[in-house]
């Protein structure tokens, strides 16, 4: 009688690690993946794009980091390892940055594959590249990603990314919501009673929006901390100079994690200019410090705000400064920000790096058991309003 199988190597490819100069929350949720199953007792390769300066081999917290490759060159070279080590596996996590690394291409066919989806790219690759390396990248998105694992399973991080892989991308296969996780803050302070001040934690990149918070410090005369690096931060501080703003808007820059809770825990209010999310790990961040999150309500972010609980979404037709000058005013009184304060932790807890961690695992068990990842029976996700 043949043995079960069972889940004792797990490759996960990822387009950057978290220590990349350009990682934001996908790095993030890899990495979470990667330590959550090596304490379970996984042995995990994490396969990634290198940086200039990082090593290409080393173990961090038990994880076998590979680095392969640049910004375009890391998905031929993945493709290529994944190839030389298809039989080392007994699952793979294939994270979708825009587009996926196609490893069922080279993995044998009793292999599982679960491709994580954070967010549909399509408009976003127009606003990063010329019209037809755009048109590429919806195609590779959409038709030939939906080709390629039609025969495995797909992970999204919330219903806002289901939605649009149905809509945009026309997914038909199965798609199973295994959402972020929340690290809960050592300490949390009171709500601060002193001046007003907001936050805005991001990369610094074109589709975050992030000079649309200039009105907001210029209008309303209130000082935005802006936490986070990226290429555009050149422009945003000639903008800044130019109104005359450096009095409101700080860029901060990188900060180290305790500098960065302390700032945005003592913050009124989190703000995100973002046209587009997966989820919005910033926000759910700045809920477990107590702080509520004006937000567009556009994909992902209106999953991490619930609308006049957890913050303020903007919809269609309001103006960033208008929602944010409401909610500073429902705020005004501490009782209320309390409770609001109190609102947000209790949302955040919802979330877990271990619930999800089990989520996950869940799947990849029953896949690898079956030999594949289609057809996994889905238990639905209880997303918390």
């Amino acid at each position: 009688m043949t043995a079960e199988r069972e889940l004792r190597t797990l490759a996960i490819v990822n387009w950057r690690d978290p220590w990349h100069p350009e990682a934001g929350g996908a790095e993030r949720y890899a990495w979470e993946m990667a330590r959550w199953f090596t304490a379970r007792g996984t042995r995990v390769c994490f396969v990634t794009g290198r940086a200039p300066g990082q090593a290409r081999r080393e173990r961090v917290e038990g994880v076998e980091v590979v680095r392969l490759g640049g910004r375009f060159g890391v998905y031929p070279l993945v493709l290529a390892w994944t190839l030389r080590h298809r039989r080392a596996f007994d699952a793979v996590l294939d994270c979708q940055n825009g587009i996926p690394f196609f490893t069922p291409w080279v993995l044998p066919r009793r292999v599982p594959v679960l491709c994580v989806v954070h967010h549909v790219h399509d408009d976003q690759f127009g606003v990063y590249f010329p019209a037809w390396l755009a048109r590429i990248g919806r195609f590779l998105e959409g038709p030939v990603a939906r080709w390629t694992y039609r025969r495995h399973a797909c992970v999204a991080v919330s219903p806002s990314t289901v939605a649009a892989m149905r809509e945009r991308l026309a997914w038909t296969g199965p798609v199973h919501i295994v959402p972020n996780g929340v690290t809960p803050p050592g300490s949390v302070p009171e709500p601060a009673e002193c001046d007003p001040e907001l936050v805005c934690v991001s990369r610094l990149v074109p589709h975050k929006r992030v000079d649309r918070l200039l009105d907001v410090a210029e209008r309303l005369r209130v000082r935005i901390h802006v936490i986070g690096r990226g290429p555009e931060e050149a422009g945003l501080r000639a903008r800044i100079a130019a109104r005359g703003l450096a009095d409101l808007v700080v860029l901060h820059g990188y900060l180290p994690e305790e500098d960065k809770v302390a700032l945005v825990a003592r913050a009124r209010l989190h703000l995100s200019a973002s046209r587009g999310e997966g989820w919005g790990l910033s926000v759910a961040e700045a809920a477990a410090l107590g702080v509520p999150t004006v937000a567009y309500d556009v994909d992902g972010l209106r999953d991490a705000v619930v609308d006049g609980v957890t913050g303020r979404l903007v919809r269609d037709g309001e103006d960033l400064a208008d929602v944010v000058e409401r909610a500073l005013k429902e705020l005004t009184g501490p009782e209320r920000r309390r409770e609001t304060a109190a609102a947000c932790r209790a949302w955040a807890a919802e979330f877990t790096w271990a619930r999800s961690g089990e989520r996950m695992a869940a799947l990849l068990d029953a896949a690898v058991r079956r030999g594949t990842a289609h057809g996994l029976e889905d238990q639905s996700f209880p997303w918390p309003r």
